[in-house]
Formats: structure tokens, sequence, C-alpha cells
């Protein structure tokens, strides 16, 4: 029954002290089942769980997915687009990318027939703000958070939520308040407005100090203090670091000419919004960043080409098959690809951009060039302090996000952590919702409250209106199955590693990816032989 409607009817209760609707559901729910109802104008998802019934709003505090068409899974739900995920009993999310929580509504059972009442005042305010506390004056201690990002945001709510009554103060190099990150490259005329996580009142009335424009220069760990660009020397009790990653710079005569662009804040993608409309535009590198802006200049720019390091995009995530697929979407809209190949010299005139010359000896005339081709670290502050980091620069930590000085944190992209899904496998994954678990544990580490470190990293990227979802780790599989067709647009890539499933990626096939995601964050091992199976029930999925 799981994604049903019900005939319902809607009647006022005189009883309750504040105005309510409510439902009579003839609810023939079993165990483990869930359902859509419409409560006045509020869309309820009704769940039974060992016996009892519970209801909570049925759209995601993230996009508004339906839940009812998601995964359920003992006592929470999983967004079917982004992976989120709520407990059905309290509303309270347990999994990003969302950041809010869901109203519950009371449900009450008499003779056999479930009536679901909504407060209201409520309807139409789909999300819930979790209680968190404020600064208590008489608690002397600090905690720092360097980096305006994800990580830090979700420590500090995560903090006040558990009633962290100390100072916190979030610093970030930037000059606006946390943002999603994720829509740079799917919104590129955005305002900076819109992307806000939270807005000013939000940090005032949680007492979360908020200082942007400022930059770490150095950290003491034995003084416990933080040196700044400005001179500003600020001392703290306990310090996270998640100052995360900045894009690579060409390396190559002209990189520094005017129209060479890298995409890392709001203001750089409405630069490159407005500064390839009409004109002939380059992107080289082939990650996610690189093909969504290729995709979404399509109809503004008028040529697009892209170069990318390896033979097809994605070739070491997604695999060669869906490489070709996105390839060749692009190249039906006219995008020109330049694959194996890289930048030699970017050539000007009076400044700007007016051709690029690639390894290969090819000349490629253009107006724009986008650079996309990895990142580095922002850790040079950490050098001189005892943190200790690994080749490539990043922080290692535990599974509690600690580093090995004590009251020391780190989180977000510039982790190398161990990921539980990969056997404890030390990673670094540059994943919005996974900087966000990152914020969440090391709070509870500041807390001297240790909880592990459990995500399975989620992300998305979206291709002219299609949107492929890919759930786990998959660096090092050995034999993809596959559940449909790519040519259909319609598909399900099943990564295995050691005979058992440890990632899947998938197109128009939800929730399946979700399914995927939850039967590795149970824990619950996919074996080869379930992924070969023409039994797609598992994964909530009719043939293909």
């Amino acid at each position: 029954m799981s994604g049903e409607r019900s005939d319902l009817k809607v009647s006022l209760d005189q009883e309750e002290e504040e105005v309510t609707d409510v439902v009579c559901v003839e609810s023939h729910l079993k165990d483990g089942e869930m359902m859509e109802v419409e409560v006045g104008q509020h869309n309820v998802l009704l769940v039974r769980c060992d016996g009892v019934y519970s209801a909570i709003s049925n759209q995601c505090t993230h996009y508004g997915a339906a839940l009812s068409k998601g995964v359920l899974s003992g006592n929470r739900v999983r967004c079917p687009w982004h992976g989120s995920c709520f407990n059905v009993k309290t509303g309270d999310l347990e999994e990003y990318p969302g950041i809010d929580c869901l109203p519950c509504h009371k449900v009450k059972i008499e003779n056999s027939k479930v009536y679901v009442s909504v407060k209201r005042k409520i309807q139409g305010q789909p999300k819930r703000l979790k209680w968190m506390g404020v600064r208590d004056e008489g608690v002397i201690h600090t905690v720092m958070l360097l980096g305006g990002g994800a990580a830090s945001l979700i420590c500090a709510e995560t903090l006040r939520q558990e009633n962290y009554g100390g100072r916190i103060i979030m610093v970030s190099r930037d000059d606006l308040l946390p943002y999603d990150k994720t829509r740079l490259s799917k919104v590129m005329n955005a305002e900076s407005d819109s992307l806000l996580m939270r807005r000013m009142e939000f940090f005032h009335t949680y007492d979360i100090e908020v200082w942007l424009k400022k930059e770490a220069l150095s950290i003491d760990t034995n003084k416990k203090t933080v040196t700044f660009d400005d001179g500003l020397i600020q001392s703290y009790d306990q310090i996270l670091i998640a100052t995360g990653c900045r894009a690579k710079c060409l390396d190559c005569p002209g990189a520094d000419l005017e129209n060479v662009f890298m995409l890392e804040t709001p203001e750089d993608a409405r630069s490159i919004h407005y500064a390839c409309i009409g004109c002939r535009t380059v992107i080289v590198g082939t990650s996610f960043v690189g093909m969504e802006v290729a995709a979404y200049m399509i109809d503004m720019a008028s040529s697009i080409t892209i170069i990318g390091a390896t033979e097809l995009p994605y070739q070491g995530t997604l695999g060669r098959e869906i490489g070709k697929l996105t390839m060749t979407m692009l190249e039906e809209r006219g995008v020109v690809f330049h694959m194996n190949d890289a930048i030699a010299e970017v050539r000007g005139e009076n400044r700007r951009v007016k051709a690029v010359k690639l390894r290969s000896g090819t000349i490629l005339e253009a107006d724009v060039l986008i650079v996309g081709i990895g990142v580095n670290p922002n850790s040079e502050f950490l050098k001189s302090s005892p943190i200790r980091m690994d080749s490539k620069n990043y922080v290692i930590v535990d599974k509690y996000m600690r580093t090995n000085i004590r009251d020391v944190y780190c989180a977000g992209d510039l982790t190398s952590f161990p990921l539980k899904i990969a056997k404890g496998q030390r990673v670094n994954i540059g994943h919005w919702q996974v900087a966000q678990a990152h914020g969440r544990i090391a709070a509870f580490s500041m807390l001297h409250r240790e909880v592990e470190l459990n995500t399975v990293p989620f992300y998305w990227t979206v291709l002219l209106g299609r949107t492929i979802r890919y759930a786990g780790y998959g660096e090092g599989y050995t034999e993809m199955v596959l559940k449909g067709k790519f040519e259909n647009m319609k598909f399900l890539a099943l990564y295995l590693k050691h005979d058992e499933v440890v990632a899947a990626a998938g197109l128009n096939v939800e929730p399946a990816v979700s399914v995927v995601a939850e039967r590795l964050a149970e824990g619950r091992i996919i074996t080869k032989a379930e992924a070969k199976s023409d039994d797609l029930s598992w994964l909530k999925l009719q043939p293909l």
C-alpha cells in the first residue's frame, strides 16, 4: 500500500482547543507500510510500525519530495530523491542533506478506524525547526568553527540542540552566510539570498556568532589560539576545522587572463552565467561541476567545448557506461568533446581569452574558459601545527571526527576519515551530505558523547533536466550489474566489489537508489546473486 492515497472525508474537530482538521482513514496498513493522506490542506504520511500508527508531514524538508514514495525501514523513512531520513515517530531528521525536521500529527484509533488530525496553524508549513537552546553567560567555554559551510552550520545547530550553553563562533572567509553550494552549477543566475541555508535572524536567535570575510592564518594548539588575517588572535576551548577545499588553478601560460573562471561562489556562478551568453565557451574538466555547467549553458552559449583528461566523463566514479551516456546526451545538443587531452596554453588579446591550445596541438577559439579540474585542501595554515595530515594534506580523523590533537576536530571536504560501509577504509569524499554528517558527529564528540559516523554517501547530478542519483562508495568496483537500459534513460547500475554491492547509480528508477542506501546504512549485505536476480521487488521496482 506504500504510496497510496485514501478517499477521505474531512471534518472539524470541535473537541480540540486549537482548530484542527481531522480525517478518518479506512486503513488496512500492515506493519512496515505507509500511505499518503490529505488532511485539510496538509499532505500527511501515515505509517504503521510495530502495530502503532504515526503521522508526519509527507514532504521532505530538502526539496519537497513525497516521502510516501520513499523507503520505510523500521522507524525511519528515506527520501526517494536525495536520501534525507526522518524518524516516523518524532519527525526528527536522521540523515542529511535536509536540515529541518517534520511536524508530527495526532493519530487516534476508534472502532478499528484511524483518525489523523492536523492543527490548522501548521498547515502549509511542512518543516519544523528542532528545539535549540541559547548561550548561557555562566558557561565560560568557547567552541570555534573554522569555515562557513555545511559542516560548521550543522555542528553549531547540533550543539545548540543538545543544549550546549557556551560561546559558538563560526568564522568564514566568504562574505555570505552558509549557503547551498550544490545549486551553484544547477541554477547559476540565482541570487545569493535565495541560496542561504539559514538567515541572520536564526544565528542571532540562537546566539551563534558569525564572522565573515576573515581567514585563519595559523593555529597554536598548545595555547589554543587562532591568528587571523586581520591580526586578531582568538582563543578557543574546542575547535572544528572545516575550511574545505578550493578549486585548482590551471598551471599553464595565460591562466591568469580575464574571462578565465572557476566556480566557487554564487558570485562566480552569476559571472559565468552572464559571460557565456552568446559566446564560445570552453570548459576544462569532466567532473560533475564541469558537466553540469555545460548542460546549463547549452541554450545560452553560442558553442560549448569540453576538454577531459580521461577517455570518458565520470570514468572513475560512475563508470564508462554512464560516462558514455552523459557524453552522448550533451553531444546530441551540440557540445563538442576533446577527451584524453589537456590545455597547454591559454591565448589572449588585450588580456582576454581568445583561444586555447591543447597538448594534442589542437587550437580552439574561445571567449570564455571555465576551469573545473579538481580541488586543493585549504590546510596551509595547519602546516606549522602538530595536527596530523596525509600525503595530500587532508586532515586525518577517527570515526568520531577527532584529530590527533585533543579538542581539535575536523569535518567536511578537508578530512580523511574512516568510512564504515567501506569496512573502515580511510577516504576523502567531497559531498555535501557527508560534510553535514561530519558536523553532527563532531558536535557530539565535543560534548564527550561518542556517536560513531555511519553515513552512506549520497549525491546527485542534473543534466538537461535528468537527475542521476548515486549512493555508496564504489571506488575500485570490479563489476557492474545493470537493470534496465541506458538508451531508454531508465536504469539502475549496481556496483560490486568482493561479490557485494558497494554502490548504486540510477536514472528514473526512484526510489531504488535510496533502497540501496538504506540497505548499506543498515549493514545488510546485498549479494551478487541478489543483484543479478530478475526479481526487482526488493528495489521497489517493476521489471525494467
